[in-house]
């Protein structure tokens, strides 16, 4: 096939969430648009590797140990059990209703799809590399870099070894393991740790740091820690490697300190670098971060004028929910030059762990620093009805509230669907005008058993703390 050159009013690159966002919106606001994708399918890393199956293997794995941990149903019949291949094939069957669903988006809203490899040959000119080797070039008056992020691969491990994975490339893991090295206890790291060890799978988690996930308000990191120490995942803090070694049946790693651990496998987990190679950037005078990350303004423009950038190429927060909005704004800011809304100041962070973590808003440490004088509420999963019956009893919800206005200023959760509990309370966080009290969930009335109750328990236990 001959080169052949097609003119858009703007090119968006990944069609992951960032990808996604910036194209709906430009296209919404009548602009021809196209979205290059370098895979067959749609989606990006979010849809394919990342967020998607990763949650659902760990669905899957949640409803297995609770299923086994009640006797209701295990009675008469035992323990049942899966292999992470069997779970596998579940993920893969969501991954394909949101590739369906994706999909549908770019059809319905006349946004046309090209497949093949991106790469600058201008500042309005793109070269579009096809599987087959043919080459299409594209002009364009904008453009939107989107492509995500893959696992950090340090040089000195093999990849390439059959027990060696990214978290990328486990989810193609074939055999049954019977003991795993996780190295990294970052958010991936943790969530497979938890996954794995559900399986049954003996877990070796090698933090590189003091404490689990230190971004985290330190007692739900320790609640962290605790848990996934009880259910028996071995916990190695202030740990580096020194060399991993791959075997035909298993893989050892030696750690500076001189420790020397041995599994069936190996799960790098330690870092993620943006996805900037393959684009050339150099070609328009881009210069990408160590990490491969790029620079941009706050309306996610970079150095050169016409090309933006959204979600993980640019760094924190490094989250699908924030890179949709990302390219929501970018695109307005691409249409009208300027776009007043901005990302929300207090992102939730949600952790899929076993027991689930949410965050919004500050910690206990962030305000002891700030010199802020603030109470604690809170309310323990277990006295609640709703968990109760759900036989959810592990977890609480933590609120923390200036002493002297009652203005909520954390909200931390750590149990099952604290992601979907923590919105109720960033919900009245974000009312403004004196709207964002404690007292709110005092005065208003929940819907009983349910596990939002759990927000006029916590309110309560805070506010009789600072009565006279």
């Amino acid at each position: 096939m001959s080169a052949e050159t097609t003119q858009f009013d703007a090119v968006v690159i990944g069609s992951g969430p960032g990808g996604e966002g910036a194209a709906m919106q430009l296209v919404k606001n009548g602009r021809r648009v196209a979205m290059i994708e370098k895979y067959a399918s749609l989606g990006g890393g979010c849809t394919h590797w990342g967020t998607i199956p990763s949650k659902a293997l760990r669905h899957s794995v949640s409803r297995l140990i609770e299923f086994n941990a009640n006797p209701l149903f295990t009675a008469g019949c035992g323990h049942r059990s899966m292999s992470f291949a069997d779970i596998l094939r579940h993920a893969q069957g969501v991954i394909q209703q949101q590739v369906q669903m994706r999909s549908g988006f770019y059809q319905r809203n006349g946004v046309t799809v090209l497949h093949g490899v991106a790469s600058f040959e201008g500042e309005n000119k793109l070269k579009l590399t096809q599987a087959d080797g043919s080459v299409d070039y594209i002009t364009t008056k904008q453009i939107v870099i989107a492509t995500g992020s893959r696992p950090y691969r340090p040089a000195d491990v093999d990849f390439n070894h059959a027990r060696i994975y990214d978290s990328d490339t486990v989810l193609s893991l074939k055999h049954e393991p019977r003991s795993i090295i996780i190295y990294g206890a970052g958010v991936i790291g943790c969530e497979y740790a938890s996954i794995f060890r559900g399986l049954g799978v003996k877990v070796d988690l090698i933090n590189t740091r003091e404490r689990l996930l230190s971004f985290l308000d330190a007692e739900i990191s320790d609640a962290l820690s605790y848990h996934l120490r009880n259910s028996g995942v071995v916990i190695r803090h202030n740990e580096e490697y020194e060399r991993i070694e791959g075997h035909e049946d298993g893989v050892t790693l030696y750690t500076q300190s001189g420790k020397r651990l041995d599994a069936d496998c190996l799960l790098y987990a330690n870092g993620r670098s943006g996805n900037i190679e393959e684009l050339k950037v150099e070609n328009v005078g881009l210069q990408p971060n160590h990490r491969g990350q790029l620079e941009v303004s706050a309306q996610y423009q970079t150095s050169v004028a016409n090309i933006y950038a959204v979600g993980d190429i640019i760094g924190y927060p490094s989250l699908a929910s924030a890179a949709y909005d990302q390219g929501r704004i970018c695109a307005t800011a691409m249409c009208f030059g300027d776009c007043e809304q901005r990302l929300i100041s207090d992102i939730p962070t949600g952790i899929y762990t076993i027991p689930e973590i949410s965050s919004v808003g500050k910690t206990e440490e962030e305000l002891t620093q700030q010199k802020v004088p603030y109470e604690v509420g809170r309310a323990h999963f277990k006295d609640l009805a709703r968990a109760q019956i759900s036989s959810m009893a592990v977890g609480s919800l933590k609120l923390l509230f200036h002493r002297e206005t009652k203005e909520v200023l954390g909200i931390h959760c750590f149990g099952e669907r604290a992601a979907e509990i923590i919105h109720i309370g960033q919900a009245i966080m974000e009312q403004k005008h004196g709207g964002n009290t404690i007292e709110y969930f005092v005065n208003t009335t929940f819907n009983y058993p349910t596990m939002a109750e759990a927000y006029r328990v916590a309110a309560l236990n805070g506010l009789n703390r600072i009565r006279d």
